[in-house]
């Protein structure tokens, strides 16, 4: 098993936490996607691959319908995705990925998160490369064998098939993710939900209070409205 594994294992998905907040985040990648690509999922890839990920949410059928039918309006907002990149309490590398309708504002929220947490906003560039840009592929796994998978996919930038209790997952690169849904699809494969994930390079053990201290941080930043994901490099329990 490689690091995209442990990284599944390990990392504790506070941010799904509560279901309202999922669909707000899941609203606003449907509303890029369909600013992105238009509102028809059989002629937008990425929309298809929303809509997986709000039926794997159990986000209701109507929500979804709705979001499309709201992101096709002209007056609609749009939202531009922005990361954010920055250090914690003990150097911890923070790396945050939103998506806003006023920069100001999440500018500003971002940064007294930060302040108030004793850690630094950084400038472009100074933790992104701490972290290898991943996407990721869950599908049935019923009647696939996952080994003679990882073979097939490794043409199209695979490089990791592990199975879990809901199903096969895939981990490659996030230049392949176009590739790798198309072949599935031409399969016929189910994809129950994708994604992409910034795996930390490396990790660092901190103790119980350093954690404390790198956690009030990371929760602030994530009850944010304009918070998608949040990304760090502190080794994290796997319990």
């Amino acid at each position: 098993m490689g690091r995209a594994f442990e990284f599944r294992k390990a990392r504790k998905m506070k941010r799904w936490a509560s279901m309202a907040k999922t669909f707000t985040r899941l609203g606003k990648d449907i509303v890029m996607a369909v600013k992105e690509g238009g509102p028809d999922p059989d002629a937008n890839a990425k929309l298809r691959a929303v809509i997986q990920n709000a039926k794997a949410a159990n986000m209701p059928k109507d929500n979804i319908e709705r979001a499309i039918k709201r992101a096709s309006d002209k007056n609609t907002e749009e939202y531009k995705e922005v990361l954010f990149e920055g250090y914690a309490p003990h150097g911890i590398a923070v790396l945050i990925e939103t998506a806003t309708d006023n920069n100001n504002r999440t500018v500003a929220n971002i940064r007294s998160y930060f302040n108030k947490c004793n850690g630094s906003l950084g400038v472009s560039g100074s933790v992104e490369f701490m972290f290898d840009h991943t996407c990721n592929f869950r599908i049935n796994a019923e009647g696939i064998d996952p080994e003679e998978l990882e073979l097939e996919l490794i043409d199209f930038g695979a490089e990791e098939v592990f199975v879990d209790e809901d199903g096969i997952l895939i981990y490659a690169p996030f230049e392949s993710f176009g590739a790798i849904q198309k072949e599935l699809e031409s399969r016929e494969i189910e994809i129950l939900s994708s994604g992409f994930e910034r795996i930390p390079q490396v990790t660092k053990e901190l103790s119980e209070d350093q954690v404390a201290d790198v956690e009030k941080l990371l929760e602030k930043i994530e009850e944010d409205d304009d918070v998608q994901n949040v990304y760090h490099t502190m080794k994290e329990s796997e319990d």
